[in-house]
């Protein structure tokens, strides 16, 4: 009798722990934790050798033609994986068009920059060390400044093992890529959604319900809470030219079709709260003044002030904690490494 009543207890015990958030329930319907190990690359094995060359590579500015920017000087690691500008600064103190998006956990987007245009991080790698207004570099320069060292050499051979000629452009932001993705920051929304009851306030599970019950889910759901689907900035009503300046038709230039005129990617909110200024205008500082515009112009909503204060209590349990990231001794340069130019052609 004794042991029937235990399982009883038991039984009741558990079944209390199961509904006592039914909240998670619902979130698991729209959100994934992060994964709990490096993810897979398509096409693209992730190796430790290969993760230590693109660790090197994303800190090294000898990548960039003036040897003064590297792929870390707009995505710096210690401010939330972009560099906290409206817009960053590149090859002769030009500024880019776009805000920086973040580096971290950016190997769970859909695609890359904010128009979508690179289709995983490989491609987006190449993109600024190319780009004139950024690191303005060419290929060719590359390979050649990577080759002319000799350590270098030896760890492309050691991540691309069996190719006769590994250190070449492609092989570079393969590496870049693999490092990439280890920038994976578990947050206490995950832990939330693992089971842990008490990882998320109360104000930040009120402001959760909001986030799902008013639709901003419906574009910012999934494990990065977001970075997926493209969607018109001004669904309801079009934000000022201050704020969505008229020459950036975002996928417009992509895709060429009148249809994806101010269409942009839902940017990934994962560690929103450390990546001030907002939007690819980059023309807000303040993070509930961003949710405030985003409810206006997406949702056609007018947010009271605690519903504010509540969504951002949600969106500050999304900043995670960074893998620890020792930085690299970068190779020596030699005597035949190209020499860095800051002229702009």
């Amino acid at each position: 009798m004794r042991l029937i009543t235990t399982l009883a207890l038991v039984t009741t015990a558990l079944a209390g722990a199961a509904g006592a958030e039914p909240l998670r329930d619902l979130a698991l319907e729209t959100f994934k934790p992060l994964p709990s190990t490096v993810p897979a690359v398509k096409d693209n094995p992730v190796t430790p050798a290969k993760i230590d060359l693109g660790k090197a590579l994303f800190f090294d500015p000898r990548l960039s033609a003036s040897g003064v920017f590297s792929c870390y000087s707009c995505h710096n690691l210690t401010t939330g994986g972009d560099d906290n500008m409206e817009t960053s600064v590149g090859h002769g103190w030009q500024k880019g068009p776009r805000n920086a998006p973040t580096a971290l956990n950016s190997v769970l987007n859909e695609a890359q920059f904010w128009d979508g245009r690179a289709e995983d991080l490989a491609a987006q790698a190449k993109g600024p060390i190319q780009a004139g207004v950024e690191m303005a570099n060419t290929p060719a320069q590359v390979e050649a400044t990577l080759a002319s060292m000799p350590q270098y050499v030896d760890w492309f051979t050691a991540a691309f093992p069996g190719e006769e000629n590994p250190v070449n452009f492609d092989n570079m932001a393969k590496a870049i890529e693999a490092f990439e993705a280890t920038l994976i920051t578990p947050a206490p929304f995950d832990a939330w959604l693992n089971g842990d009851d008490n990882a998320l306030t109360a104000e930040a599970k009120a402001g959760l319900q909001l986030f799902m019950d008013k639709g901003c889910s419906s574009c910012h759901s999934g494990v990065n809470v977001g970075g997926h689907g493209y969607y018109p900035f001004g669904l309801i009503e079009k934000p000022g030219s201050e704020i969505l300046p008229e020459g950036d038709k975002g996928r417009f230039a992509v895709t060429d079709t009148a249809d994806d005129e101010y269409v942009f990617r839902a940017a990934p909110l994962r560690n929103i709260a450390l990546t001030a200024p907002y939007f690819h205008s980059g023309k807000v500082w303040d993070l509930n003044v961003a949710v405030e515009i985003m409810a206006e112009s997406q949702l056609g909503e007018e947010l009271k002030p605690e519903e504010t204060a509540q969504l951002v209590a949600f969106l500050e349990s999304l900043t995670g904690t960074l893998p620890a990231v020792t930085l690299p001794v970068l190779p020596a340069e030699t005597g035949t490494t190209p020499r860095p130019t800051s002229v702009v052609q």
